[in-house]
């Protein structure tokens, strides 16, 4: 049986909008998508920076249900759908299978710490075998500095010889180039590694990776997506600098609050830095020092107040 087509390029965990009463606003977050997608991004819907652990799974759903009923192309949807509950995950991950997703992205489960290779073998197992759907197609999420659970390589060896079919790739946000550099070594067959920066999407492209899920690419997706079709090209390095300025910017602030901080002030929409506590929104003179570099960089987000009021 041949594989379903592996999703590559560059993807955006989407932030997600919040009305005043702190219900997720999807009619907001599909124009953002729809922004998104216009400058060539997947949609990594439900990611660490889409507040995906402050949100429930019936929230998660409905908003997936709303998405998916406006017209967003489920070919370039990557849902985030790990959860520390199992059952959470097979519902939540057979759900986005049953709407036609590309692909999950799947967080081990994290609340427990020191658990085994052997212990997370048998919970992805468990997620594949009781989905059960041909379709499916799991890239699995290595965030080892927020979840303190991490994935060991020799885990994704287990994993991809026992379900070759099924899973299609990680996104390894270690931020430790050396870790990147030994899953591309593998060349698993049709395994494909996205860096969990753009920082590193120069290396991983000429590594042989499939691209980039990144944080900053809710905010500067063209820029980004820019350098992944062009890595090959004689201004790659600079493009790549490009990108690291405004990156290393941000990553001075809390990088959620930030994000929308910078999406309210370019989308001219203020609801939109709102966060789901405990997160908290960038004080007043944060967000003035934010804004004032983002425009000493001649930065813009071309379009968005546009989408956003449409």
């Amino acid at each position: 049986m041949n594989s379903p087509a592996r999703m590559s390029g560059v993807l955006v965990p989407v932030v997600t909008p919040f009305g005043s009463e702190l219900s997720p606003n999807a009619a907001q977050l599909i124009r953002q998508c729809r922004w998104l997608l216009s400058h060539n991004v997947g949609l990594a819907v439900f990611g660490t920076n889409s507040e995906a652990n402050s949100l429930s799974v019936d929230e998660k759903i409905l908003l997936l249900d709303e998405l998916v009923a406006a017209g967003i192309d489920v070919s370039r949807l990557m849902p985030g759908t790990g959860c520390c509950a199992l059952s959470d995950t097979i519902r939540l991950t057979a759900h986005a299978v049953k709407l036609g997703c590309a692909g999950t992205l799947m967080l081990p489960p994290f609340y427990y710490k020191d658990v085994s290779d052997e212990g997370l073998y048998r919970s992805y197992s468990e997620v594949i075998e009781r989905v059960a759907d041909e379709r499916m197609q799991i890239y699995l999420y290595h965030i080892p500095p927020i979840a303190q659970v991490g994935i060991s390589i020799e885990l994704v060896d287990r994993l991809v010889k026992a379900y070759p079919q099924t899973i299609a790739g990680i996104k390894d946000s270690s931020g430790d180039w050396d870790n990147t550099s030994a899953l591309l070594e593998r060349q698993w067959d049709d395994f494909q590694v996205f860096a969990g920066s753009e920082s590193f999407l120069l290396q991983n492209m000429q590594g042989g990776g499939a691209g980039c899920i990144s944080a900053t690419a809710n905010i500067n997706p063209a820029a980004i997506y820019r350098l992944y079709a062009g890595w090959q090209s004689a201004a790659a390095a600079t493009m790549q600098q490009e990108l690291d300025e405004i990156r290393e910017l941000l990553q001075r602030y809390p990088m959620i609050s930030a994000l929308k901080a910078v999406i309210a002030f370019y989308s001219a929409e203020p609801g939109w830095d709102r966060l789901r506590p405990p997160l908290e929104e960038l004080p007043e003179e944060q967000k003035l020092s934010l804004m004032k570099q983002l425009h000493i960089r001649g930065f813009t987000m071309p379009g968005l107040r546009e989408a956003t009021a449409a």
